[in-house]
């Protein structure tokens, strides 16, 4: 067991390479067809449990322990505690695919008793006559499906699709409970070139991830199969090639249409380090590097009608900024009839404190509450209060927006912006259409380093591209400072670390998406059906045996 735990170490942390920047998307089938075909050896579910959970450890301490730099360099923790910490953090997200594992290995035993013959399941013959642990471990060191039913090697479909299904709502959980971290769900990393990229506007980021798996059980299981039965092995070929062909056909496909006047936007890189940012002896030399930048942009021969700065830009109360500093922003955009948005801190009458972000300008005044907020980043879940003693995270204890605020109207163009985090969560940005016609994204990473973080996030904001048929505007502190086209492409970038303005023309999009119409429910309610089939064929196999038995 010791090593099957190692392999699945193992090919959790390959799979990070299925993801940006490295994006070997081929990574994420054979990665987790590796867990597939571990858990293919294995009869109980306490052994499921815990594959699943070395795969899960595996992946996330590569993905995404770059958070250890918020704690211990920025945030002020002690270097043990931080990582003790981050350590805590991805255990808890490794439960996620360690309850696949034991819910797979449970149902599938059972599904196979129904339907195996006594000599084994699906025919296998390899250890009869061996008690059953005997059996089980000669079957899975022979790399073969133990006898006591859990492989079901001529069910390959059947069992891929189970499997498939318990993926994909073990994403979909993480992505919810305790608010949701769906950080690297698998379907990410199918960005295109991938096949499965197609398929993004149509069952968004969850139900890829779904395929993912799959195609990932399928390339496990097959080859178990009695080959003496060739529908066992062309089915699951099959079934392949047409999720290839139809995601690859769909690649490029234009879901929605051009819209009103393109916006002329300048996109602003502030790179402004995170120990300067908040130093208060530091303070007036971040105003000026923002007031600079937003006369530079608006400087330019031909004016933008939008200059945008990132997250949190103004690292202070807007109350607490020099007199006249917000007036003179506003000058500088209304001369030249454009606008300026900036995140800031908002602070309201009952003195609720917002990550926000502002407009000023030509337009009248408008504003954005960041309504998803960073678990103990942005404020401190029920019984955490003790984390606030180790972590000094400034403007921690922060108020979320309403949930349906109204998009940011310039020119022809509704934008819809969303801060930083809140790109994650596509069920919620689709909520802004059909009314949007651009997607903006302010972030501030420089609390991560040089990481993966910045082109993880890139990655995110290419799918909600995809799942909106909407282009995604990006201006951030440290990069990666990009626009997104609906079809994923990233057809303009700033280079990380370095201050700069993106110009850039955004064309808005009109119409909805199929995931924008109908969200994640296609994909949850196929997934929910397939359990229940798994359910009923288990209490089926049941009600015979005890026929049998009498």
């Amino acid at each position: 067991m010791a090593r099957r735990l190692l392999a699945a170490l193992l090919a959790g942390g390959a799979s990070v390479f299925a993801f940006a920047p490295f994006d070997l998307f081929p990574l994420a089938f054979l990665g987790l067809g590796a867990l597939a075909w571990l858990l293919g050896g294995v009869a109980r579910w306490r052994e499921g449990f815990a594959l699943g959970f070395a795969w899960g450890f595996g992946a996330f301490i590569g993905g995404v322990s770059w958070l250890y730099v918020a704690l211990e360099r920025y945030g002020g923790m002690p270097a043990p505690l931080a990582g003790l910490a981050i350590a805590l953090f991805c255990a808890y997200l490794a439960l996620y695919p360690g309850l696949v594992g034991a819910a797979f290995i449970g149902l599938r035993r059972r599904i196979g008793a129904r339907s195996a013959p006594p000599g084994g399941a699906g025919g296998c013959t390899v250890g009869a006559g061996l008690p059953a642990r005997a059996a089980s471990e000669r079957a899975t060191f022979a790399g073969e499906p133990a006898p006591t039913g859990p492989a079901s090697p001529a069910m390959p479909m059947r069992s891929a699709a189970l499997f498939s299904a318990l993926w994909l709502l073990s994403e979909w959980l993480r992505g919810v409970l305790f608010t949701g971290f769906p950080w690297l769900a698998i379907g990410y990393s199918q960005t295109p070139p991938s096949p499965l990229g197609g398929l993004l506007p149509v069952i968004g980021v969850y139900g890829v991830g779904g395929l993912v798996a799959l195609v990932a059980a399928l390339i496990a299981f097959t080859p178990r199969t009695d080959w003496s039965r060739p529908r066992q092995v062309w089915r699951p070929a099959l079934a392949v090639a047409v999720l290839f062909a139809g995601g690859a056909g769909l690649l490029g496909r234009a879901w929605t249409a051009p819209t009103g006047l393109p916006l002329q936007v300048a996109l602003v890189q502030t790179n402004v380090p995170q120990g300067l940012k908040w130093d208060p002896q530091r303070f007036a030399d971040v105003l000026q590097v923002n007031s600079d930048l937003v006369r530079e942009a608006f400087s330019a021969p031909r004016p933008p009608a939008l200059v945008v700065l990132p997250e949190t830009t103004l690292p202070t109360l807007l109350e607490r900024l020099p007199e006249g500093y917000l007036d003179w922003l506003a000058w500088l955009a209304g001369g030249v009839r454009g606008d300026l948005v900036m995140g800031v801190f908002r602070r309201d009458e009952a003195g609720h404190i917002y990550n926000a972000a502002v407009s000023l300008g030509s337009a009248p005044a408008q504003y954005y509450a960041k309504q998803h907020l960073v678990p103990f980043g942005e404020y401190s879940p029920p019984l955490f209060g003790w984390f606030y003693q180790l972590a000094k995270i400034p403007m921690s204890d922060q108020t979320r927006g309403a949930p349906d605020q109204p998009p940011m109207r310039f020119g022809d163009q509704q934008v819809a912006l969303n801060i930083c985090y809140e790109d994650l969560f596509g069920a919620e940005l689709i909520r802004a259409l059909p009314a949007a016609t651009l997607l903006l994204n302010i972030s501030n990473l420089a609390w991560y380093g040089d990481s993966l973080a910045q082109p993880q996030h890139l990655q995110i904001a290419r799918v909600r591209a995809l799942e909106t048929g909407r282009p995604m505007l990006r201006s951030t502190n440290t990069g990666m400072t990009a626009l997104v086209q609906p079809d994923g492409r990233v057809s303009d970038v700033l280079p990380e670390f370095e201050r700069g303005v993106l110009r850039v023309e955004a064309q808005g999009y009109k119409g909805l998406t199929p995931y924008a119409r109908w969200g994640d429910w296609p994909a949850l309610g196929l997934a929910l059906l397939i359990l229940m089939a798994a359910f009923l064929r288990s209490a089926r196999g049941r009600g015979l045996a005890r026929e049998s038995g009498a």
